[in-house]
C-alpha cells in the first residue's frame, strides 16, 4: 500500500512528467542578525547539480541555469560547511530515453521501484557536460556528493536514490558534523532541489531553499506542486538577500 508521501510524489512526477519529494521534521533555526539570518557553525550550505548539462548549452538545460552560480558565490563566505552534489551517470542509464528502443525524452517506462521519467542521455561520468560549473568559486566546500552512479537506479535527491533505499551518506556525514540547518540551492528548484530539501526534513534538519540562488523547470506546473509540498513540510522559503554574509 502507498503511504502518503510516496502517493504525492507520484502525483508530482504524473503532473511534472518528472520527479517528486518527500516530508520530514525539524529542528531549531540559525541565529539572526539585524533583520538576516547568520549561518551558525552547525549549518551547511548545499549546492544541487550546478554542471554544464543543466545549464544552457547542456544536454539537459533548465532555463538560466547558470544565473545562479553569482548568487551562490556571494553567498559562501557566510558558510562554514559547503557540500556539493553532482548528477553522475553511467552510460546506458536506466533513466536515458536511448537505452530503451522507441522511447522518446520526457516518457516514462516501469523499473524495479516504480515510474521512471526518461531523459536525454546527460551528465554522463567523467565527460565536460558532467564537469561542474566552471564559474562555480567554493574553495571551501568539503565535499561531493556524486549521485545517480548506479545504472540500474535514477537518483534526484542528495540523500537517497529514486528506489527510496540506496542512500548517498551524505546524512550520515552532516550528523557526524553536527550539522542542524541545511540551506539548498541549485538546480532546478522543482526537482533535485525539492527532493533534496524534503528528505532533509524527513531526516529531522531544518531546511531553507534560498529561492533565488535556484533555477526551475516547470514542466505541468511541477514549480507551484513542488513548494506546495516544500512547504507544507516545513522547508523555509528565503532569498539570498536574507543571508548575512
Amino acid at each position: 500500500m502507498d503511504t502518503p508521501n510516496l502517493m504525492n510524489r507520484r502525483n508530482l512526477i504524473k503532473a511534472a512528467a518528472a520527479l517528486g519529494a518527500v516530508g520530514g521534521l525539524g529542528v531549531a533555526a540559525p541565529l539572526m542578525a539585524a533583520g538576516k539570518i547568520k549561518p551558525k557553525a552547525n549549518s551547511a550550505l548545499i549546492v544541487v547539480d550546478v554542471q554544464n548539462c543543466f545549464v544552457d548549452g547542456g544536454t539537459l538545460p533548465v532555463k538560466g541555469g547558470a544565473d545562479v552560480v553569482p548568487v551562490i558565490n556571494a553567498m559562501a563566505p557566510a558558510f562554514e560547511n559547503i557540500v556539493v552534489t553532482q548528477d553522475w551517470h553511467t552510460e546506458g542509464h536506466a533513466s536515458f530515453a536511448s537505452t530503451y528502443g522507441g522511447k522518446k525524452p520526457f516518457e516514462t517506462t516501469k523499473l524495479s521501484y516504480g515510474s521512471q521519467v526518461l531523459w536525454p542521455d546527460h551528465c554522463v561520468q567523467g565527460t565536460d557536460d558532467a564537469a561542474l560549473h566552471s564559474g562555480l568559486k567554493l574553495p571551501t566546500a568539503q565535499l561531493i556528493i556524486r549521485k545517480g552512479f548506479h545504472k540500474s537506479v535514477d537518483s534526484y535527491s542528495a540523500f537517497e536514490e529514486a528506489d527510496r533505499k540506496t542512500t548517498t551518506g551524505l546524512a550520515g556525514y552532516l550528523k557526524a558534523r553536527g550539522i542542524k540547518t541545511v540551506f539548498v540551492t541549485g538546480l532546478a528548484t522543482d526537482f533535485c532541489v525539492a527532493w533534496t530539501a524534503m528528505d532533509a526534513r524527513k531526516l529531522g534538519f531544518e531546511v531553507y531553499v534560498i529561492e533565488d540562488a535556484t533555477r526551475a523547470i516547470d514542466l505541468n506546473g511541477s514549480l507551484a506542486a513542488a513548494w506546495k509540498q516544500m512547504q507544507a513540510q516545513g522547508v523555509k522559503r528565503i532569498q539570498s538577500a536574507d543571508i548575512a554574509v
